[in-house]
């Protein structure tokens, strides 16, 4: 699939909402379990970090958004964490392995470089056995396990904590 990976635009708002709510909706690749809104998602990019590194990716033969990745500072509340991000992936249920996630990282990791990060930080929820291959795959590695880390709809779920050196 030919891609371009560019930054988000708050007009990129409805199509990531489009991608969103249909993975929140299956109950089984994210911890997230509440549909977000066209109006929160464009605020959320027009409010996004300075620091932070937030790619669509569109498929160029139709224009579509077919996946992005976001990642934010850890923390702001200090400057100790200044060199750490935490990032999530997130592809379109019908465009899934067709590279679009290779894209995404290829070009976070450099715009991450490139704004002073040293690592990257975040969690996969542990029986999301193709997310955790995937993060693996590009360098990732396990830190530990958040046991019970999320409860949806009454079930406990635990969340892998995975980190990437730049």
């Amino acid at each position: 699939m030919d891609l371009l990976i560019r930054e988000a635009r708050p007009n990129d708002a409805a199509a990531i909402v489009g991608i969103w709510n249909p993975i929140i909706a299956t109950g089984l690749y994210t911890a997230v379990d509440t549909p977000l809104t066209v109006e929160a998602e464009r605020e959320y990019i027009l409010n996004f970090p300075q620091r932070g590194v937030f790619h669509v990716a569109v498929c160029r033969a139709d224009h579509k958004v077919v996946g992005f990745q976001s990642m934010e500072p850890f923390a702001t509340y200090t400057h100790a964490f200044d060199h750490v991000g935490v990032i999530g992936t997130y592809v379109d249920l019908s465009y899934r392995r067709q590279g679009i996630g290779t894209c995404l990282f290829d070009a976070t990791f450099e715009a991450a470089r490139r704004k002073g990060y040293e690592k990257i930080f975040t969690y996969v929820r542990a029986d999301n056995e193709a997310a955790l291959a995937s993060y693996l795959r590009r360098g990732f590695h396990i830190v530990g396990t958040a046991q019970k880390h999320a409860k949806l709809n009454g079930t406990y779920v635990d969340e892998m904590i995975i980190e990437k050196f730049l």
